[in-house]
């Protein structure tokens, strides 16, 4: 889970199937019970959630609303609760919306049928800035789409700039790919500290760079000269 202003990490919940480290809500299944979990500290607080469709069903968006927190997510066309949309079948840019109480779900066809359930949003639709090139026209999505990919941004930025300068390799063993992806992510979240508070702009590479020469420095240890003539020598704790 990560913050969509910043991409700072807030939690990770490492999946392990039906053993996995969370408290079960009656319901709401793995993955539902993780995203409450994940979410507690946070909860009654006026955030919205943003999530893809592992996650999504109108079970947890009413949880969530319960919990005074909104929700935004792509979601399964069978999920339970989700309304039944027309059988035909959509041409490209054609949308249907059907709401229960607070609960919006949303059927738009793009290159595929996308379904978007949201407590957030309601059932409008804006200009993308692009124009069909075929007919002339502006583009337009659903309001929901356009704020879900936006917001989700930030979780796959994150994913994008750790998977340049990830240091684990097929070969390596589950466990230490978990280990690793938790080093890299406190570094990621230090690259955003830093700059949130000394407001200085460099790349990722270049932060991790200097981290690992800071390190180094510290941990350097000089062996005292013990005699005219002797050189020094340099030991790595």
């Amino acid at each position: 889970m990560c913050d969509v202003k910043t991409g700072f990490v807030q939690d990770i919940i490492v999946y392990t199937g039906s053993t996995t480290d969370i408290q079960h809500y009656e319901g709401l299944g793995v993955s539902g019970s993780g995203v409450m979990t994940m979410l507690a500290p946070h909860l009654g607080k006026g955030h919205t959630l943003y999530m893809d469709n592992w996650y999504s069903s109108p079970t947890l968006f009413q949880h969530l609303l319960s919990n005074s927190t909104g929700a935004c997510g792509t979601v399964r066309s069978n999920r339970k609760g989700m309304p039944a949309f027309g059988c035909r079948k959509m041409q490209r840019g054609e949308v249907e919306f059907q709401e229960n109480g607070q609960q919006l779900a949303v059927k738009w066809h793009d290159k595929r049928d996308v379904h978007v359930l949201s407590t957030v949003h309601t059932a409008t639709m804006s200009a993308t800035g692009k124009v069909d090139h075929l007919t002339g026209e502006r583009k337009i999505k659903p309001d929901c789409v356009l704020d879900y990919n936006v917001k989700m941004g930030a979780v796959d930025k994150a994913d994008m700039i750790n998977s340049f300068v990830e240091c684990t390799r097929k070969t390596t063993k589950w466990y230490k790919k978990i280990f690793f992806q938790l080093i890299d992510t406190a570094v990621l979240n230090g690259s955003i500290v830093h700059r949130q508070l000394t407001g200085k702009v460099i790349t990722y590479q270049k932060y991790r760079e200097n981290l690992i020469r800071e390190l180094l420095e510290e941990n350097t240890l000089r062996r005292p000269s013990t005699g005219a003539g002797e050189g020094g020598g340099v030991a790595l704790l």
